[in-house]
């Protein structure tokens, strides 16, 4: 690769892997000389691209963050997942960046990408977003506080209106169902917790540092499954379905057991009996309500209803 323009595009692709390059690699890589490897760094260095060098047998080049953000260099597949990204909803502050960053992604795509993306942008539909969004500036400041292993200090509102302050150890921040959440440990109740980000309004300084703790139950994925699943609902009903168990399985958002070959107990949680009235419905089982008493009377209140109507 004797083309100095082309070589320092393929340079700056390998050092955009996140991974230490000894000279002799990238020299191999790109069939030049480590000399050559030596000026191409330094061109790169010129441009803006702040490429650091260690000396010694572990050493090598690595692509490093900069004060100033210089053009980045895409394959294919990431080119077209930002454009698909930018047009995602659910972070208030930003419609106006993401109109101009997707303009200057697409100004620069090639043809084979357009018609891609084109395909894309006229399969989708962007529907408002429904319910609560969250401040940019609160995702940057919590995503800070996560890298700093700083202490976050905010005011909460849980979902039924109650507020208290709290101080907790951030760990992660999930997208979920298009929602964000704080993953932390709650220091005032020595606990792990999980807030609604667009809830939570925070309190200036951060508090102290700390150490980052295991995740809860060993896999964060795990927990997180498990307390918004289920445990996150103030509502639990438990019901005897009169289907096999494999019939009922992937169907539903809830736990299915299998009783004997022709039943099964489904265990849902929700925060209204209306929509638990309204899954098992779906299902088209016959069923009988285990627990608790109040979703047997809203089960009645809802047949009165539904037997009138006819």
């Amino acid at each position: 690769m004797r083309e100095t323009p082309g070589r320092l595009l393929r340079l700056l692709s390998l050092l955009q892997m996140h991974r230490d390059w000894s000279g002799t690699e990238l020299a191999d890589r790109l069939g030049v000389t480590t000399r050559t490897v030596r000026r191409d760094v330094g061109r790169l260095r010129d441009l803006g691209y702040p490429v650091h060098a260690a000396m010694g047998p572990i050493g090598g080049y690595r692509l490093g963050a900069g004060a100033e953000l210089p053009p980045l260099l895409l394959d294919d597949d990431e080119a077209v997942a930002v454009v698909v990204g930018l047009h995602a909803g659910g972070v208030s502050g930003l419609a106006e960046a993401s109109l101009r960053a997707l303009t200057k992604v697409e100004q620069v795509l090639p043809s084979r990408l357009r018609h891609r993306v084109a395909a894309l942008e006229a399969s989708l539909l962007a529907l408002p977003v429904r319910g609560p969004v969250v401040a940019a500036e609160v995702l940057t400041a919590v995503s800070a506080a996560i890298r700093a292993s700083e202490t976050l200090r905010f005011d909460y509102v849980s979902h039924d209106g109650g507020e208290s302050r709290r101080a907790v150890e951030p760990h992660r921040l999930v997208s979920w169902g298009r929602r964000w959440y704080l993953v932390g440990w709650d220091t005032g109740r020595a606990d792990w917790r999980t807030f609604r980000a667009d809830r939570l309004s925070l309190r200036t300084p951060n508090g102290p540092r700390f150490s980052h703790r295991e995740p809860p139950d060993g896999d964060l994925t795990a927990y997180l499954k498990r307390t918004m699943g289920r445990d996150m609902w103030p509502l639990r009903a438990v019901l005897k379905l009169h289907a096999p168990a494999e019939e009922v399985a992937g169907r539903v958002d809830g736990e299915v057991t299998a009783l004997d070959s022709k039943t099964c107990r489904l265990e849902l949680a929700s925060d209204s009996w209306d929509i638990v009235a309204f899954v098992v419905g779906m299902l088209d089982v016959p069923f009988e309500v285990e627990s608790p008493p109040e979703l047997s009377e809203r089960l009645e209140v809802l047949s009165a209803r539904y037997a009138a109507a006819t």
